[in-house]
């Protein structure tokens, strides 16, 4: 493949990155300009069919339109909780654990975050992280920014597990060549070595990443602009950090996929809010957002927090106030874990399908009963006899939520079908002499010819672009596992070290929901930050590069033994915590 088809295929994501992070302009027109780029790509440089086109473009509004089913949920129970004055109590118990913002994010994004992360997946922890920070005081954009940032260690194990037992799994499944090398192993046994070293590789990675999200809340949001004020609480950080990655890694190294991120965020809380509350680790200083009335416009959204009697005494116990969060954790983890119930809300009776659009191999499904959304939904109805609502309260934020996501909605119509087109963009003849694979895999291709002898530094890239496009780590590593396998292969590598190859791809597919387009559009939807998109993706395109760097040493490192590798896995994280600290400024 030539370097004009290397360009070519580049050229969505250019699109993207000028429109929506350079030039800063809103997600409804960067990515209406990149849907156009990638559908005349598609069409006249790569010669695919126009019904590929068209039936991909179709079943990208129809996830947009799921996307946006579990924004509402998340926007009613946040206006609901608000309307009930449930939310002056949550407020009020995160105080009393610490009024410090640095324990509140890490205890509710990353710890409670990756909880939810596991029990669900599919950017739920947006959905209900982001409007919980709100509450508490923090700026709309740094709710955002903090909740994209955590879904990284917590993604390759979310939603019980979907990243790997059906990504990597249908990637690595029925392939000839994957069944002769792993011999006698079988493709579940090969599956658990891959996961075991998921969760270490994530465990040596992100047991830092609280201390990241402190450091960037401080940096961006903090009166100072100082990246070394978060690092000042970096006892509580790593402690939470350990606390939660701990677990994990023995979880996944001996049990499998399906538990890794419940069981660490559980043990986690159950370690972390009690030291929390005993003041154990806590920063000598007490870290707070500057008067809400020194904020910069752009961090706030069209949502507000209503913090005005704060000084009175809450309504309601706090175990009650946030009663709703627990029943939403519950009920996701029920209906994923308990089969029969699985069953009925992913069959026919309650999921829409459209099969073989316009005569193609894309089918389409909406399945309301399984969505997050139904149960955010169903929660809030519960909110009105869970705090005696009146139901012209409840309405009231009912309509806002509305109002909410028909402002969200059009980024949403145009970047998830963009992403459709650009995975389904191969020719239609692919025996034609100058077929081309998927845009995707073009990349991926060249990027295999290009750096072959350093490819452990490269496969998590790869993992962060597949994610980056589809906005899924279960996509990502549908779409590129087995060829993350192949490669491993041909540059010499047998199955075991194989696996790190595959694994370091998974790790990047989780670390690309950070910068995940459609991801940071819905993260902030549900606090009405709109047209911001931008300003988040600068932000979270730091954290992501950390991750995916870091997981390229340390895959070198596993991989060739080698201990220059080691000693520059050990040190890269020092050099990046220097530098972060290094910069300071007076705009976020």
């Amino acid at each position: 493949m030539s370097l004009l088809n290397t360009f070519l295929a580049l050229l969505p994501i250019l699109t993207v990155f000028i429109l929506l992070v350079v030039m800063r302009l809103p997600a409804k027109v960067s990515m209406l300009a990149a849907y156009v780029v990638t559908a005349l790509l598609a069409l006249f440089a790569w010669n695919a069919a126009l019904p590929t086109v068209a039936a991909a473009t179709v079943n990208g509004v129809i996830v947009a339109l799921t996307i946006l089913y579990i924004v509402f949920g998340a926007i009613l129970m946040l206006n609901t909780l608000k309307e009930s004055g449930a939310l002056k109590s949550i407020r009020r118990g995160f105080t009393d654990i610490s009024p410090d913002r640095r324990v509140q994010v890490i205890i509710a994004a990353w710890l409670f975050g990756s909880l939810i992360e596991g029990s669900s997946g599919f950017g739920t922890p947006s959905a209900v992280v982001a409007p919980l920070l709100l509450a508490l005081g923090f700026p709309a954009m740094a709710a955002v920014m903090s909740v994209l940032v955590i879904q990284s260690t917590p993604v390759s194990f979310g939603a019980v597990g979907t990243p790997l037992l059906l990504g990597v799994n249908t990637g690595i499944s029925n392939k000839a060549d994957v069944a002769s090398t792993i011999a006698p192993a079988t493709v579940e046994q090969y599956l658990l070595q891959i996961t075991g070293n998921v969760g270490l590789l994530h465990a040596l990675i992100g047991f830092l990443i609280p201390l990241i999200l402190s450091g960037m809340l401080t940096r961006f949001f903090g009166e100072k602009r100082s990246f070394a004020e978060g690092l000042k609480a970096w006892k509580f950080a790593l402690f939470a950090g350990i606390a939660f990655t701990v677990p994990y890694f023995l979880v996944a190294r001996f049990l499998g996929p399906e538990f890794p991120s419940l069981v660490g965020g559980f043990i986690g809380l159950l370690l972390v809010v009690p030291a929390a509350r005993r003041g154990l680790f806590m920063p000598k200083e007490v870290f707070d957002f500057p008067a809400s009335n020194k904020w910069d416009p752009l961090w706030t959204g069209t949502l507000k927090a209503d913090n005005s009697d704060d000084d009175k005494q809450p309504t309601f116990s706090v175990f009650r106030a946030f009663s709703p969060y627990v029943i939403v954790i519950v009920l996701l983890v029920l209906t994923r874990i308990i089969a029969p119930l699985k069953a009925f809300l992913v069959g026919d009776m309650t999921t829409i399908k459209l099969v073989n659009l316009f005569g193609t191999q894309i089918s389409s499904k909406v399945q309301f009963g399984y969505s997050p959304g139904t149960i955010l939904i169903l929660v809030s109805i519960a909110c009105i006899f869970i705090f005696k609502m009146d139901m012209k309260n409840f309405k009231r934020g009912w309509g806002d939520a509305g109002k909410t996501l028909i402002a969200a909605a059009p980024a949403l119509f145009f970047a998830v079908p963009m992403v459709q087109v650009f995975i389904n963009s191969q020719s239609a003849d692919m025996e034609a002499l100058n077929a081309l694979p998927s845009m995707p895999m073009v990349l991926a291709q060249n990027a295999a010819l290009a750096f072959e002898s350093f490819w452990p530094n490269v496969s998590p890239w790869i993992g962060a672009l597949g994610a980056f496009i589809a906005g899924s780590n279960t996509i990502s590593n549908m779409m590129f596992s087995y060829f993350q396998f192949s490669t491993a292969q041909q540059i010499g590598l047998n199955a075991d070290l194989s696996s790190i190859v595959v694994a370091a791809q998974a790790i990047g597919g989780a670390a690309g929901n950070m910068i995940s387009v459609h991801n940071v559009v819905a993260a902030a939807a549900v606090v009405g930050l709109l047209n911001r998109e931008g300003e988040v993706l600068r932000k979270t395109l730091i954290p992501m590069t950390y991750y995916v760097i870091q997981a390229g040493f340390l895959a070198q490192a596993l991989i060739t033994g080698a201990i220059g590798w080691w000693i520059v896995a050990v040190a890269f994280p020092l050099v990046f915590f220097a530098l972060m600290s290094a910069f300071k400024g007076k705009h976020a």
